[in-house]
């Protein structure tokens, strides 16, 4: 192991860093005549169980009276573990019961909630696969074509919504035929509906043990839809073995967590890998608590988040980027509830996108600030299809962009595609495939067997490959200018956010066969309603407007300029989007991932404006 404590500089005033203690990385590399450089760790991948319900059931032996849930109603309500067995082994045999399988799933409308990881556990135990969806597929769109095309595809047995009313036109235009739609609330007085209650007030029997016995690693837990980069969303097969695995190949990679109760204060959405199989997993595989907030890094909920982090201080924080941006500025007024968010806190994680410096630097000193040292922070690199993580920086690093080195048990495979490496990845913790999709599946392994997720990597020292990798972008998202030169997306977006800093939320770069690089931006409501002060606007309309807004990123967008002379990284123009990215149109997930192709496309008339003959109205020349 290796204890992420610097030895601290003769004379320097720099925090330390808070001790954690890391597997210790060992990679073996070998680089291939063509150019193709494989990495692994030579650490091998210990023992994980078969299936979650084995995880579970360990779970409720090691803490039967531990909180393993909670989530406010009204005042904060728990769910221990020992609770949680007897609701979900009386669930689980009314999910078989019912008949349901593998070609009868269980599809979940309704996001994070207890009753919602009553129905997945028993769908675990069951040996039945459960398919999470977007609330956003049900909530926030205007025809429900994804919704229809993925009950299409699964062909549910049962249907769950929290609440049926605020479901009604989404449970109508699914047009469900042969499927039981279960509510914890009939608001709608939807009829036909059994409510939740209902399947936790039967025996278990032994039907239950013996379905549960039979699951294999090969068995399907669940069904995961990711946004797509086009087209309509795919389901990727996750199996049992390959979110055990995970499981295991983290615990090697962070024994630190079996040091303390496992506490997490988590809104990541469970129809994303990250909240649904990294977070919600890693407290089944540690018995720990998972306080499910209700809040979101967006105006208007932001506050939900803050009041839950206040009362429940977490040992591990995981979040996207977005999160932290909406975090910090809570952090960097309030003592108090910086107080509370760092008391017990051991490790700070990012990941879904790649976070800017500033915030990374920002966090920083908050934490030197409230406790004397900074908490350590670190990132991985993964996706639905990986479990999902498949890399690791299970090791100090002191600035945003490395993702680490491979887990036990896990084979990168880096091909030179141009200037770059995309990175190609093998392991147990490896999707089998796509749902009722050969030809996507057969599509995404090379002859190898490495599945091709379409990422690009850098080495953090090309003459040290054990050093680990830098994410590099999406290989779909770079393009050319006339001039042919490459401008490389991904390391540009998330510098210009930072050098733009409080002002940004995202962005879209743009300039594929034009003869400079524009952008599209959309703002961070907190970070300019703090630049403008007192009277500020709310919307994203008025804000786009305001002169104190404008000139601000005019200037950093100048200051960028000057320190980055090469047309690769010139901004010419810019643009400040008043109309929130759209989740129909795939231009954002639910964690606030910007689709850097699809969003080019929807906004047209926008591009065209931007690189008009001469800028007019509101666009910002720099």
């Amino acid at each position: 192991m290796n204890d992420a404590t610097p030895s601290p500089d003769v004379g320097s005033e720099k925090p330390p860093v808070r001790p954690i203690a890391y597997g210790e990385p060992d990679i073996a590399c070998e680089r291939s005549p063509d150019g193709v450089l494989r990495m692994r760790s030579r650490t091998p991948l210990g023992h994980y169980d078969p299936n979650l319900a084995g995880l579970f059931r360990a779970a409720v032996e090691a803490q039967p009276q531990g909180v393993f849930l909670a989530e406010r109603d009204g005042d904060w309500r728990r769910v221990r573990y020992e609770q949680a067995r007897t609701k979900v082994d009386a669930i689980a045999a009314a999910l078989i019961d019912r008949g349901l399988s593998a070609e009868r799933p269980v599809m979940i409308l309704s996001g994070n909630a207890i009753d919602h990881a009553l129905l997945m556990l028993a769908g675990y135990t069951a040996g039945i696969p459960v398919a999470p969806i977007s609330v956003a597929y049900s909530l926030q769109s205007g025809d429900h074509a994804k919704l229809k095309h993925i009950a299409a595809l699964l062909a549910p047995g049962l249907v769950y919504v929290a609440d049926t009313a605020p479901f009604a036109k989404a449970l109508a235009a699914m047009e469900l035929a042969d499927c039981e739609v279960v509510a914890s609330r009939n608001g709608a007085n939807h009829p036909g509906v059994t409510l939740f209650e209902q399947l936790t007030r039967g025996p278990a029997g032994p039907a239950v043990d013996k379905a549960a016995r039979a699951i294999t690693a090969d068995t399907v837990a669940k069904i995961l839809f990711t946004s797509g980069s086009t087209g309509l969303p795919k389901g990727v097969i996750n199996t049992h073995g390959m979110l055990t695995a995970n499981q295991q190949q983290i615990l090697q990679l962070w024994p630190f967590v079996t040091e303390q109760p496992l506490v997490l204060v988590d809104w990541l959405p469970w129809n994303h890998t990250f909240g649904g199989n990294h977070n919600f997993n890693l407290v089944l595989r540690h018995a720990g608590t998972l306080a499910i907030d209700g809040g979101k890094p967006v105006p208007g909920l932001i506050d939900e988040t803050v009041r839950n982090l206040a009362e429940m201080s977490p040992t591990i924080c995981f979040n996207v980027p977005a999160g932290y941006a909406a975090l910090l500025p809570f952090l960097e007024r309030d003592e108090a509830f910086a107080r509370s968010f760092f008391a017990k806190l051991r490790l700070i994680f990012y990941a879904g996108a790649a976070l800017p410096q500033d915030l990374w630097e920002r966090l920083e000193a908050v934490s030197a600030r409230v406790t004397g040292a900074h908490v350590p922070m670190t990132s991985s690199w993964g996706m639905t299809e990986t479990a999902p993580m498949a890399t690791m920086a299970h090791f100090l690093i002191d600035r945003a962009g490395p993702i680490g080195v491979p887990a036990p048990g896990v084979e990168l495979k880096l091909v030179p595609s141009g200037a770059k490496l995309e990175v190609r990845v093998r392991g147990p913790n490896v999707t089998p495939g796509y749902w009722k999709r050969p030809d996507l599946t057969a599509a995404a392994f090379d002859a190898d067997g490495f599945y091709r997720p379409g990422d690009a990597v850098r080495l953090s020292d090309p003459a040290d490959p054990t050093k680990g990798i830098v994410f590099d972008g999406r290989l779909a998202e770079d393009f050319k200018l006339t001039t042919g030169t490459w401008v490389h997306v991904g390391g540009l977006r998330v510098a210009v956010l930072a050098a733009a800093s409080p002002a940004l939320q995202d962005a879209v770069v743009a300039g594929e066969n034009r003869n400079f690089i524009g952008l599209l931006a959309w703002l961070n409501v907190a970070g300019c309603q703090k630049l403008i002060g007192d009277g500020a606007p709310a919307t994203l309309g008025e804000l786009a407007c305001h002169r104190t807004v404008r000139e601000h990123v005019r200037a950093a967008l100048a200051r960028w300029n000057a320190a980055h002379s090469g047309a690769s990284q010139h901004i010419a123009r810019a643009l400040l989007l008043t109309e929130a990215p759209s989740i129909d149109a795939n231009e954002i997930t639910d964690k606030g991932y910007i689709n850097q192709r699809l969003a080019l496309e929807r906004r047209n008339a926008e591009v065209e404006r931007l690189f008009a003959a001469r800028a007019e109205g509101d666009v910002i020349v720099v």
